[in-house]
């Protein structure tokens, strides 16, 4: 189809959406929509007779074994709250290995005999559901023939109700397990990895002196970036169609480069979009805090307020799901690959980390004399520590295809894990490994040179943002996750590596106590010993430079450029050795994960190889062709020659990505490799020539939207 402007001004045509918020009065108690579609617990407490609802709370808080009984009345009152709200259906809702959500829904409504339905729904009901296991990645957990797996319900995750315009669907939070016991996906180990943290953080608490906490769990808060382009633009492009990223693309002749889309102005068009996301999940709960354009055009980004990780890690793929099913309905497409368009800030999402205790207590909080903050130093030595022996770990928690395009792209944190600090915390950990006494930092303000403007007090360090993994306060921000990623499996590594270098921190204070030191002096003498150990990891310069990276090898700091590369450390011994101690992942179940993931690597690529053959050889080089022929007729040999060369070099590309595309025999590992070293180059190559093509092939001729229209016109 010939390039024409028409599609142009189609795109940046735009309609108030009629079915869009409107203004509402929310000083009016009925216009507070937040957590309205969610059975949490003020409903519980309303609907639920106050024994059960009791008997409830003591099973998500205290471990009780949940009552069939109960389960029966928690079922029953369930149903009829989501009646109300118009649900017909209710789905166990689960997070199986492929990174998305997957539900199958049944009716409440069943034949009564008497030629009438009855709405049903029982504790059983509730507790299990039974989907089809062989048809979602096992990793060999289950052959194809076996299919029996079970989801079961998450009383930790409230349920919620999903409308659609022409009904409503009750959705269950479940774990997804297989007939043999074996998770088949991202809550089972995440739930496992917050109670073997809770355990041994209580114990470290104990220690200490603090007796009041019952339980220690993890925070999270994840700010996703993502695209949005307009649907006719998406839907012209079968990469973006196949893959969620552009295989061909000129670079546009204005980029970011002027640094006016970060924090600018958000389009009229994009705003309604995006306050009728935060509608839809502020009535699922998730406590949406910050929107913002991004770095790149076109990108922007949504942020909630701290939660339970479990029920953050929920929430999270709740709002990939709203901002792609919103978007459309404002004429856009949201993409959430980590590298849609080639030479353009990728999308990452930022993954903001605490523990904290039941009692409201953040135990990553310096205070204001963190050199005197026993309880701080020590968690904080621990997930240093942590981070440091389970550094490759971590960067295979974010391992995929997208992410090779991004990380260390001078846009994302490079491959590379390191922790930065900032300043203040340095001082403190370096007078504790001197043996000195740390000193409180006097209050410092920033002085704006005219009286009109308030003095603003300034922080002890400044950030980093080419830092993965860095303190901001009274959390860290693990900032490699890719914008695409679930929460689950990067928040349970993080778990998994803090629960083991608490309990090794905890082991030594004991070993002091023994021999007589207060608890002060034995958790300084442990946190110097601890930080003496793994301060390598510790990096608050330039995380992009060349001379961190000789330097970073100079250390023993692993450096995993591609996913081949970080994936086997998923079932490293020493990987296999923590997750099993604290019963998180079995062998097997990492195996699993390891098999799954490398499979995904490699389809993947597979998928955007053949779609990039396809594309090239059935639209860009016959565009190719036809400038050229048009060259020849209007007698323009130079320019004809020029183009003949480049079109006879494309041609040599995409037969050489053909043959590159063909079976090579290879399984596992060395697919995925075969997949990296030769597949990625020669796509490269063909890409390489068309986007030169691009350049001076007729606009009319060349079939693809560029990215100065998907870009730019909004």
């Amino acid at each position: 189809m010939p390039r024409l402007r028409q599609p142009n001004i189609d795109a940046a045509q735009w309609q108030v959406n009629g079915a869009g918020l409107g203004r509402p009065d929310l000083t009016q108690a009925d216009n507070q929509v937040f957590a309205s579609h969610v059975f949490g617990m003020d409903v519980q407490r309303q609907r639920l007779p106050k024994d059960v609802f009791k008997r409830l709370q003591a099973t998500l808080e205290e471990g009780v074994p949940l009552d069939p009984a109960l389960a029966d009345q928690v079922a029953q009152a369930m149903k009829e709250w989501a009646l109300e709200k118009g649900a017909t259906h209710y789905t166990h809702w689960f997070q199986p290995l492929t990174g998305m959500t997957a539900e199958k829904h049944d009716s409440f409504y069943a034949p009564d005999g008497d030629g009438d339905a009855l709405p049903e729904f029982s504790g059983k009901e509730l507790i299990q559901g039974e989907p089809d296991a062989s048809s979602f990645p096992t990793g060999g957990i289950r052959a194809t023939f076996e299919a029996r797996g079970y989801t079961a319900w998450d009383p930790t995750s409230p349920a919620f109700i999903l409308e659609n315009p022409n009904g409503a669907v009750l959705c269950i939070p479940t774990a997804f397990v297989s007939w043999t016991g074996e998770a088949l996906d991202h809550k089972i180990p995440l739930l496992r990895s917050m109670s073997a943290l809770s355990t041994s953080a209580i114990r470290a608490l104990r220690l200490l002196g603090d007796e009041t906490p019952r339980g220690v769990f993890t925070t999270v808060g994840a700010e996703q970036e993502y695209f949005l382009i307009d649907e006719q633009y998406f839907y012209e492009r079968p990469d973006l169609i196949n893959t969620g990223r552009t295989l061909f693309g000129a670079k546009p002749p204005k980029g970011h480069e002027l640094d006016e889309h970060y924090f600018g102005s958000i389009p009229e068009r994009v705003l309604a979009c995006m306050l009728e996301v935060e509608r839809e999940l502020a009535q699922l709960g998730v406590p949406i805090k910050t929107r913002h354009n991004e770095v790149a055009p076109a990108q922007y980004e949504v942020a909630p307020v701290f939660e339970n990780s479990n029920v953050g890690s929920d929430h999270q793929q709740l709002t990939m799901q709203m901002l792609q099913n919103t978007a459309r309905r404002y004429g856009l497409v949201c993409l959430l690959h980590e590298k849609p368009f080639a030479g353009v800030n990728g999308s990452g999402k930022h993954n903001n980390w605490s523990i904290v205790t039941d009692a409201g207590g953040n135990l990553l909080d310096p205070g204001d004399t963190p050199h005197e903050n026993v309880m701080f130093l020590f968690f904080c030595t621990a997930v240093i520590a942590g981070v440091d022996k389970h550094q490759a770990l971590l960067r295979a928690s974010v391992a995929n295809a997208g992410q090779d395009h991004r990380l260390g792209a001078n846009e994302a944190p490079p491959a590379i894990i390191s922790i930065f600090l900032g300043a203040e915390l340095e001082r403190v950990f370096a007078a504790i490994e001197a043996g000195e006494e740390g000193q409180e930092s006097e209050q410092s303000f920033l002085r704006m040179g005219t009286p009109v403007l308030p003095r603003l007090p300034m922080h002890g360090g400044d950030r980093n943002r080419t830092s993965p993994f860095a303190f901001t306060g009274n959390k860290f921000e693990f900032r490699a996750l890719g914008s695409s990623h679930s929460l689950g499996l990067p928040n349970t590594v993080l778990n998994t590596i803090a629960a083991e270098a608490i309990d090794m921190l905890s082991d030594r204070v004991e070993q002091g106590l023994r021999g007589g030191k207060s608890v002060e002096d034995a958790v300084v003498e442990v946190v110097r010993e601890v930080w003496t150990e793994h301060k390598r990891v510790v990096f608050d310069g330039d995380n992009y430079s060349e001379e961190w990276e000789q330097e970073a090898a100079r250390r023993g700091l692993e450096n995993l450029r591609s996913t081949p590369d970080a994936l086997p450390w998923l079932i490293n011994e020493q990987t296999v050795q923590a997750f099993s101690r604290y019963e998180v992942l079995s062998e097997r179940e990492l195996e699993a994960r390891y098999e799954v993931f490398l499979e995904q690597y490699f389809v993947k690529l597979n998928i955007e190889a053949e779609t990039a053959a396809s594309m090239a050889r059935t639209m860009l080089l016959p565009a190719a062709v036809r400038h050229l022929a048009s060259l020849r007729a209007a007698h323009l040999p130079t320019l004809a020659e020029e183009t003949e060369a480049l079109v006879n070099e494309l041609a040599d590309r995409i037969r050489a990505l053909e043959h590159a595309n063909l079976d090579p025999g290879l399984e596992e590992m060395d697919l995925a490799r075969y997949m990296r070293d030769t597949v990625y180059p020669a796509m490269t190559a063909v890409r390489e020539t068309a986007d030169r093509l691009e350049g001076i092939v007729a606009d009319d001729l060349w079939p693809l939207p560029k990215y100065e229209e998907m870009l730019f016109i909004k």
